[in-house]
């Protein structure tokens, strides 16, 4: 373990041996700082926070409480290898934000450059490239493989698809998902809020049959086709349901008062 002595250690923090902490840093109560973690000078980790696996802090960034940086990716295919997650200079890491780690198919590292400020609840998945000066607002969602040049500005409660890149400048709408590219300096707004289809894959994944399937795109078609509670119920009515249909017929025909997301 390498703690420079100028550094401010609560006692009721928890520092891995072999964590590398710099001139001029604070660890807050009940942080844990794993040891394979190096936080460069004045790094700032607030009481509860997280910081683990192999992950870099430069100077002056500050991380709230509650944060959790550097864990292993939300990835089925990660098998524990080793990867990293490299934070720039001056960052504002704010409450229950996550960062995980790259993994060993997309590159191995994930980072974050200087100056940017992500907000509370914001997530970021494993491999991303996030630029200097990016805002990412409350709750905004970053899938695997993103690529975030300067300057960007994600809207609260906004998701980026995986590998989606978006330009320098560009500003992403609040309640915004968004499935291509944006251009530098692009305005992107507007949820999709139309249901676009089945989950096709999920279902071929599970180990649907290709019957159940056909018979539940034909179900698809017919809610498609008419009033969306009106063609249920009459679907209903009808014999010999595979378990599928059964099961979505169930959940039009239950008890709410929301309305749906019906086909396009």
């Amino acid at each position: 373990m390498a703690i420079h002595a100028s550094a401010q250690i609560h006692d009721k923090a928890h520092v891995e041996p072999g964590a590398e902490i710099g001139a001029g840093c604070i660890v807050g109560p009940f942080a844990l700082v794993g040891a394979s973690v190096r936080l460069a000078a004045r790094v700032e980790i607030r009481n509860h926070a997280v910081v683990t696996g192999h992950t870099e802090i430069g100077e002056e960034t500050v991380v709230f409480p509650f944060a959790v940086l550097g864990e292993i990716p939300q990835d089925l295919k990660f098998r524990g290898e080793k990867t990293r997650l490299v934070i720039g200079k001056r960052n504002r890491i704010r409450e229950h934000v996550t960062i995980n780690t790259g993994t060993g198919g997309g590159g191995g590292v994930t980072t974050l450059g200087d100056d940017c400020l992500i907000m509370a609840g914001a997530h970021v998945a494993h491999d991303c490239q996030i630029g200097n000066n990016v805002i990412l607002v409350n709750n905004s969602a970053l899938a695997g493989h993103c690529v975030l040049d300067d300057e960007v500005i994600v809207g609260g409660l906004s998701g980026v698809h995986q590998f989606v890149r978006i330009g320098h400048g560009a500003m992403i709408g609040a309640v915004t998902m968004v499935t291509a590219d944006v251009i530098p300096h692009g305005l992107v707004h507007g949820p999709r809020g139309t249901l676009d289809g089945l989950n096709l894959v999920g279902l071929k994944r599970r180990g649907a049959a290709k019957a159940e399937i056909t018979a539940l795109r034909d179900l698809y078609t017919a809610l498609g086709a008419g009033g969306f509670r009106d063609a249920a119920r009459d679907r209903a009515q009808q014999d010999g349901h595979s378990p599928l249909v059964r099961e979505v017929l169930e959940f039009i025909l239950g008890p709410s008062d929301r309305s749906f997301l019906t086909p396009r």
